[in-house]
């Protein structure tokens, strides 16, 4: 058999604060690797507490692209991203270095590495009526139903997350297959890089719990909801937007719009994130070729160092 030719590139995935963002710098100072942020969040300006965004002199010792490249009012969809990442590797590949992709977010990584299946275009009249339902019944009953059709979609999709939910339910209808299948999608070509995955999976959630607690309440002492604040003071941003829908911004929006208290805010905040944490465990937990490695173990630096070397065919 022939050598694949292909260059290489490194995908660094795992839940929110597993510690990806660490590990990726310590590999840069290592490896000629460029960073390359796979975040959905990280995407918008502006929001930087509560995305647990590198800070600033993070980010001019160890660049990240496609960070801040998005206002909160803007849409940013799979297929953007898996357009701007490929831009962002070509580019690090034409520079004689490696790209490294870190992040959290699933769809993000299959939709680069696997490419993306032609959906269907919306349906207004399956989106009224499904906002209808969601309106008598709640979005959790909504999402029961998507378990029942797709329990791989619904293992991914919060239960209150609208539309999503909204979505792949309309794809279900529009099509008569579960979102989950179709989105395996890919046009046949081959990736043009060789791809080695590093997953973080803990094999205890409580250190990964611990952690989230404990970053969420940092955020609220660095003014996380004074940041939530500003936002709401441009006044052309409203909680229905991707954006203000990311876990902890949609706690806080409700919070200050009164809904809850200062205590209730916090303890739904760090519960989405543990719920988000759970379900970016799952989708990982099917990456079956995928090298794992517990962030809670000593060495994972080390252990990483040696899978990179062996990768890029480094001696020892």
């Amino acid at each position: 058999m022939s050598a694949d030719s292909r260059h290489p590139a490194i995908f660094l995935m795992g839940p929110t604060a597993s510690g990806k963002t660490a590990l990726a710098c310590a590999l840069s100072e290592r490896f000629p690797v460029e960073l390359v942020s796979v975040d959905s969040a990280l995407v918008y300006r502006g929001m930087d507490i509560g995305t647990a965004k590198p800070d600033a002199a993070t980010l001019v010792r160890y660049p990240h692209a496609l960070i801040d490249i998005r206002d909160p009012a803007e849409p940013y969809s799979a297929a953007d991203f898996r357009a701007d990442a490929l831009a962002a590797m070509q580019a690090i590949t034409a520079r004689g270095r490696v790209p490294l992709l870190v992040g959290g977010t699933g769809l993000y990584f299959r939709a680069l590495h696997k490419g993306l299946s032609s959906l269907p275009e919306a349906d207004a009249a399956i989106r009224e009526r499904l906002t209808e339902e969601a309106g008598r019944l709640g979005w959790p009953a909504l999402h029961e139903r998507l378990r029942q059709l797709d329990p791989a979609a619904a293992a991914r999709i919060g239960p209150n997350d609208a539309q999503r939910i909204q979505r792949a339910l309309e794809v279900i209808e529009l099509t008569g297959r579960p979102l989950s299948e179709q989105q395996q999608g890919g046009n046949g070509e081959r990736f043009p890089w060789r791809v080695l995955k590093l997953a973080l999976l803990p094999a205890d959630r409580a250190p990964l719990h611990a952690r989230i607690a404990e970053r969420f309440d940092a955020m609220l002492a660095q003014g996380f909801l004074d940041e939530v604040r500003r936002l709401r003071a441009r006044g052309d941003l409203h909680a229905d937007l991707p954006a203000i829908r990311a876990v902890g911004y949609r706690q806080a929006w409700e919070h200050l719009d009164g809904q809850t208290s200062a205590a209730e805010f916090r303890d739904r905040g760090v519960f989405a994130t543990r719920q988000l944490a759970k379900r970016q465990i799952t989708w990982l937990r099917g990456e079956l070729d995928a090298r794992t490695f517990d962030p809670d173990l000593p060495g994972l630096e080390a252990r990483a160092i040696d899978a990179l070397n062996l990768f890029l065919g480094n001696p020892r």
